[in-house]
């Protein structure tokens, strides 16, 4: 296998956006772990991504989509029936109701336990990333999650997870709250944002302080919602929080927060009427928290790319961002 710093977990997926008005549809490659290999890929950060896909043409198309962005495939396991899709109209946000799932009996949900040498898969990786989307698929994941975290953790990985919240996914009769917890004490670095860590980790969130909606109240929240993950979470030493508000179809005003061992680092704020796509720049936003960490950049470093990285996908179509690290740091 080809020797990488970092490997990302999850189910490979495609998008359709269509244009019935035309009878076509825009096709794209996706999925959150897929996302956040194709941005550490494209600015030089060697990475392999791990999911499960059948044995046929198609899937050796999309394997091969992902190799021509510089991503790692030779640890992809092969078998199954089907590749998940999912159906979205052109820059809407996956959080949104347009969104369609048809994932069910996936080549990657149906991965069996006790079948994959996790050990041999990792190699000598430094950082293993996955993300709350996989524990949501059903019960048996949860169980494939707890088998590759625990390999990663024997070897001494640095783990992150996102916690991405599609409550279109949460079917299966467990709550994130009875599942999550124990598989985020694997990880070192905590991404999401304050009302998922909440639906999650049970973390308490003051509804008054939050109905200011004022950036001070978030941000006060986001301090004291970190502060009560490092106190749950022992091995758990970063936490990034992300705050991002619509208020039209191509209007978005971000910006982050990043707490390491309670020192505290905020990013600027961005803002835009000119949004293209929103899908996967939460997954950009976790590349550039990976990347820099990884490059030894402090933590205002850290959360200044970040959140540049991921302001810099709402213009770009499709799930990947092709933004050039020259390009994203002239926007610091």
């Amino acid at each position: 296998m080809k020797p990488v710093k970092v490997i990302t977990f999850g189910e490979i997926l495609l998008r359709l956006s269509p244009d019935f008005a035309k009878n076509s549809a825009a096709v794209f490659v996706g999925g959150a772990e897929a996302n956040v290999a194709a941005s550490l890929a494209q600015w030089g950060t060697d990475v392999a991504y791990i999911s499960k896909v059948p044995e046929n043409g198609l899937s050796k198309d999309i394997v091969s989509q992902l190799g021509l962005k510089g991503i790692a495939t030779d640890r992809m396991i092969w078998g199954g029936e089907r590749i998940g899709l999912y159906y979205l109209a052109q820059g809407s946000d996956l959080k949104h109701a347009e969104v369609v799932y048809d994932r069910a009996d996936s080549a990657f949900s149906t991965i069996e336990a006790k079948t994959q040498d996790w050990d041999a898969l990792l190699g000598d990786a430094e950082w293993f990333h996955w993300s709350a989307i996989t524990p949501a698929l059903n019960e048996n994941m949860v169980t494939i999650c707890e088998e590759v975290l625990k390999a990663a953790s024997r070897k001494g990985m640095t783990i992150s997870t996102d916690l991405n919240y599609r409550s279109k996914l949460w079917q299966y009769g467990k709550h994130p709250i009875a599942v999550m917890p124990t598989l985020v004490q694997y990880c070192d670095v905590i991404m999401g944002n304050i009302w998922a860590a909440n639906l999650m980790l049970d973390t308490e969130l003051d509804e008054d302080a939050i109905g200011t909606n004022t950036k001070e109240a978030y941000l006060q929240q986001a301090e004291a919602v970190s502060t009560a993950i490092f106190s749950q979470y022992k091995k758990c030493k970063r936490i990034a929080f992300t705050f991002r508000f619509s208020d039209g179809p191509t209007h978005n005003r971000y910006y982050t927060f990043y707490n390491h061992d309670n020192v505290i680092s905020i990013s600027k704020e961005y803002e835009t009427n000119e949004v293209v796509d929103r899908v996967g720049s939460g997954d950009c936003f976790m590349a550039g928290l990976i990347h820099m960490q990884l490059k030894g950049g402090n933590d205002q470093q850290i959360i200044d790319f970040a959140t540049a990285a991921a302001y810099s996908k709402f213009f770009v179509k499709g799930d990947f961002n092709s933004t050039s690290e020259k390009d994203i740091l002239k926007l610091i």
